[in-house]
């Protein structure tokens, strides 16, 4: 499946997909996990991805690399208090606007008036990560040693890819393949906005000569980067279990809504389980192989947290803390209804949602603690004793 393009040996790697505010639930992961390890320990992963939503989590992470409790608590405190205004415009004076300009432009078709860039403005987002996200504290993590990469997908418009733009403390090793999808750069504000720029709903981004949306777009292999980057162990955090989704109404004709949600769920799901699923594959054919290290291939161990209850769901029970111009506009879609559920359960930026979701997170992640303690740690007791003794 891969071939390594960086030194190995660089320890676990951490895969966060995108979700839009389900990534609350990598939020509970996180802080479970702090929970587990010491609690001045630093980050316990070397190489850090994120595609959309999980690119910024992911961000958060690499910022408080030297103390990762510190940054996983204040990384839940944020989305503990999340409320949607802090994501993209929603006032009605905004959704008015837009409104009135996707019209104009209709019946004009085009000719006197433009339509909007994107159905959300997300200036919010961009000024709450200026304020949260220290990329220069994630090149002092990098140059002390306590993570060796930090790489944020984005999709080119022009270019139809899917690239990796990363940060890292190794060369790329001089025998190694090109990685054509790897692009080394300085990362900054421009490149999560850009990995969370969802088709349509937010505007893309204009950076290295063109204009990129969300990451998971032309994202066929999510776990590529961090095994490209030389992680020898993924740990792999969705938002989705494909086995766990609640029954639908076979006889009601879709919505635009819920054809839009179905669009999203595939857009960030179904490339994770199929790439975990090829890694389990190929682990097989090594272990069975009798030819050591067969063109270059190596055997990567992955452990995968998913929800274990259905989250458009539990949108669906929260879905009145929307404000009201969104809740008309997805009223306006067909997705205020049950069928709705999974649009909803991505731009639900809302406490309520957030704080279930982080809830959820941490408790999957603690029934799992002692395989994720051993994990996470060559010696699982300094994990599990320290959790054992607070």
């Amino acid at each position: 499946m891969e071939f390594a393009s960086f030194p190995t040996g660089r320890g676990t790697g951490l895969v966060l997909t995108g979700g839009g505010a389900r990534s609350a639930y990598q939020v509970g992961v996180m802080r479970a996990v702090a929970d587990l390890l010491p609690r001045d320990a630093p980050t316990p992963f070397r190489v850090i991805t994120g595609t959309s939503a999980g690119a910024i989590v992911a961000a958060n992470v690499a910022t408080y690399a030297a103390h990762f409790r510190t940054g996983a608590v204040t990384l839940e405190r944020v989305w503990r208090n999340f409320h949607v205004d802090q994501v993209f415009r929603a006032d009605a004076r905004n959704m008015l606007r837009a409104g009135i300009r996707w019209v104009a432009a209709l019946l004009s078709v085009g000719r006197l008036v433009s339509p909007p860039d994107a159905l959300f403005d997300n200036t919010p987002l961009r000024r709450l990560l200026e304020r949260r996200i220290g990329f220069d504290r994630i090149r002092e993590a990098l140059a002390s040693g306590h993570m060796e990469a930090l790489a944020i997908s984005a999709a080119g418009y022009s270019s139809a890819r899917s690239f990796a733009f990363y940060e890292s403390r190794a060369r790329q090793a001089a025998d190694a393949p090109p990685w054509s999808r790897g692009v080394p750069a300085e990362l900054g504000i421009d490149h999560l906005m850009a990995s969370s720029a969802v088709p349509f709903l937010f505007p893309a981004v204009r950076m290295h000569g063109e204009y990129f949306g969300d990451g998971a777009m032309r994202q066929l292999a999510p776990l590529s980067p961090a095994i490209r980057l030389g992680a020898d162990q993924l740990f792999v955090v969705g938002v989705r279990d494909d086995r766990q989704q609640a029954p639908r109404n076979e006889d009601a004709v879709p919505s635009f809504g819920q054809l839009f949600g179905f669009m999203l769920d595939t857009l960030f799901m179904d490339s994770l389980h199929a790439a975990v699923a090829q890694l389990e594959r190929l682990n097989r054919l090594l272990a069975q192989s009798s030819v050591p290290n067969p063109e270059g291939l190596r055997h990567i161990d992955s452990l995968v947290l998913v929800p274990g209850a259905d989250l458009s769901v539990i949108a669906g029970k929260h879905a009145r803390q929307m404000p009201r111009t969104v809740r008309a506009l997805l009223r306006i879609m067909g997705a205020a209804n049950d069928g709705g559920s999974e649009l909803l359960s991505y731009l639900l930026f809302e406490s309520a949602y957030t704080r279930e979701l982080i809830a959820l997170g941490h408790a999957d992640t603690m029934a799992r603690r002692d395989e994720v303690a051993e994990f996470l740690e060559p010696s699982a007791r300094t994990i599990t004793g320290a959790a054992a003794s607070r």
